[in-house]
């Protein structure tokens, strides 16, 4: 639909609004309690019907006719938390009370509520008080904006940065001499992009105590200069060497950034988060957020299966048994391979750009196999990190194995998270399985400037292959796995339909034929999100009776798909509804 036939549905539907709250709204379903919210003069895609094929043609009951989307409803009514009318103004307007609260929402297209399935919303708060390196293209520029920020506080602070892209810099790492340099007062350690990398000053190394006789985690590699000395360079699980130096952030800190995290996804229309390897004081965090009354969204609990303290204490609780609590805690996040970008990936063969070199799994990064089979015989779900093909194969052999000795688990909906590089025996095994593919648009549109140096061109088929997992039977699921991508939804969604980055680039997309369709994309964003988590008989769709989360943009995705999918990208968040209040509003 174009913009002069929007601008007339949208007088259409005012007209409507005008004259049935002048008419007092005497016709159509009424309720003894009025509705405390309700949206008219809105594009409203419930999502109500069926699933797509594996080739993306949508179901015979789809809203979807002449090779056009079609919204199936204009008004949605809240009442309680929950939805209680999806369909036209007029009847919508018969829910109205004294205490109602209409919106005119101008023709704005309603979604169900968007999920990201694989955040790290507490590093993202934390991130929020850091100097962001996201846009950093080279080492001086880095530097520049941590001495900037030094200036600006007390000598011996610690600096914390995040976001250099540790793949796309990974054939020229920084050391510590230029940071060290710039910046001699104060500890730094800066995070890259997916967290897979550290690069740190020499005062932080003094501050803990990194020597070159300083133990390196199995599974990670200490950089050292050519005079023996560590260089500042850690990779894979070699990250985790400072942590012990950090000063212990406080309970009321940790608590406003996560909630600034949290606010940041609700902005951008999230209303829910699925928390991918929370720790200890994680859940501190979360438990006294929820205590208060101050999640703004819903947060879906992934366990950090390197916590051991924390998961024996969960495992002898076991998984949440309740859907709908603001936190909910049911899953384990487990690590068992490094990142394509360092090459740290597990893979079947060597690195097209490393030969001798086939990247980290299992043991050898600290995955622990028997705390995992104990999670999932005590009911938990896990996500498996698997990025590799080998790291993928190996975890999906973890998972048959266990199912074969404890067949009961196999019901948990069981996640690999990532599962960018897939070998061709393995793909039709998430299907059979029911393993859920946990993954992210953005970063196949971000990693192709160097991914096919490091798999060749033979592998990087088999790499971010959303068609192919679909057209094997196998349940997607969307994110952005924050902050180490924008988790934008219409950047996200964008990447999703045209395997192109923020430049529309390449023209033809980058590996084409592993695009999804736009119905497939807002689906792994919402009602497969909601499978994922157990929730598809609460939210994902709108529909009477289900929670009232909702998604408001001022674009229509599924009319712009078809022939500007570009102009995605130039959506705004208008409001995000999450149990019926409204929580974020332009």
């Amino acid at each position: 639909m174009g913009n002069r036939g929007r601008q007339a549905m949208g007088t259409a539907l005012a007209a409507i609004v005008a004259s049935t709250l002048l008419a007092g709204c005497a016709t159509g379903p009424t309720l003894n309690d009025p509705a405390d919210l309700i949206l008219v003069n809105a594009r409203v895609y419930t999502l109500s019907w069926s699933d797509p094929d594996g080739k993306g043609k949508p179901a015979a009951d789809a809203p979807y006719r002449g090779g056009e989307w079609h919204p199936d409803a204009e008004a949605v009514a809240v009442d309680d938390g929950r939805i209680v009318f999806a369909g036209d103004v007029r009847k919508a307007l018969t829910l109205r009370g004294a205490e109602t609260r209409v919106v005119d929402l101008e023709g704005a297209t309603v979604l169900p509520g968007l999920v990201d399935s694989h955040t790290h919303v507490v590093e993202l708060g934390a991130k929020l008080d850091a100097v962001d390196l996201t846009s950093v293209a080279t080492e001086a520029e880095a530097v520049a904006l941590v001495a900037e920020r030094a200036r600006s506080i007390p000598k011996g602070e610690w600096i914390f940065g995040a976001g250099w892209d540790e793949g796309a810099w990974a054939n020229d790492y920084p050391d510590k001499g230029l940071l060290s340099a710039a910046v001699p007062d104060h500890p730094v350690v800066l995070r890259s992009l997916h967290g897979f990398a550290l690069w740190a000053n020499q005062a932080a190394l003094d501050a803990g105590d990194i020597t070159a006789a300083s133990h390196v985690p199995e599974g990670g590699e200490m950089r050292l200069g050519a005079d023996g000395r560590p260089n500042g360079l850690f990779l894979n699980r070699a990250t985790t060497m400072l942590d012990r130096a950090f000063p212990p952030t406080p309970l009321e800190t940790a608590k406003r950034q996560t909630r600034a995290g949290l606010m940041q996804m609700a902005r951008d229309g999230f209303v829910t988060v699925h928390e991918a390897g929370a720790d200890t004081r994680s859940m501190e965090t979360f438990e006294a957020l929820e205590a208060e009354g101050k999640l703004p969204i819903r947060v879906y609990a992934m366990l950090s299966l390197r916590d051991e303290p924390l998961m024996r204490r969960w495992i002898a609780r076991g998984p949440d048994g309740d859907a709908d609590s603001m936190l909910v805690t049911r899953s384990v996040k487990a690590y068992y391979d490094g990142a394509l970008g360092s090459r740290g990936a597990r893979l079947l063969e060597d690195y097209s750009d490393k030969p001798g070199h086939r990247g980290v799994s299992g043991s050898g990064y600290g995955f622990d196999r028997a705390l995992n089979d104990a999670a999932m015989q005590a009911g938990f779900q896990t996500g498996i990190h698997a990025i590799g093909d080998a790291g993928n194969r190996e975890a999906l052999d973890i998972l048959e194995a266990e199912f074969r000795q404890h067949p009961a688990t196999q019901a948990n909906r069981h996640r690999i998270e990532h599962a960018q590089v897939i070998s061709p025996q393995d793909m039709g095994r998430f299907a059979k399985l029911g393993v859920i593919a946990s993954m992210e648009p953005p970063q196949a549109v971000e990693d192709k400037t160097w991914a096919e140096d490091r798999l060749g061109p033979e592998r990087i088929l088999g790499a971010y292959a959303w068609r192919t997992l679909r057209r094997s039977g196998a349940m997607l699921t969307f994110n952005a796995d924050n902050p180490g991508s924008d988790h934008s939804i219409f950047y996200g969604l964008h990447a999703a339909i045209t395997r192109r980055d923020k430049d529309r680039q390449p023209e033809s997309g980058w590996y084409a034929q592993e695009a999804v369709t736009i119905e497939e994309a807002i689906r792994a964003y919402t009602i497969w999100s909601a499978y994922a988590a157990f929730r598809e008989k609460e939210t994902g769709i709108i529909s009477l009776g289900r929670w009232a989360d909702l998604t408001v943009m001022d674009i229509d995705p599924f009319a712009l798909a078809k022939d500007s999918p570009g102009d995605i990208l130039n959506g705004r968040i208008m409001m995000t509804v999450v149990n019926g209040e409204v929580v974020y509003e332009r």
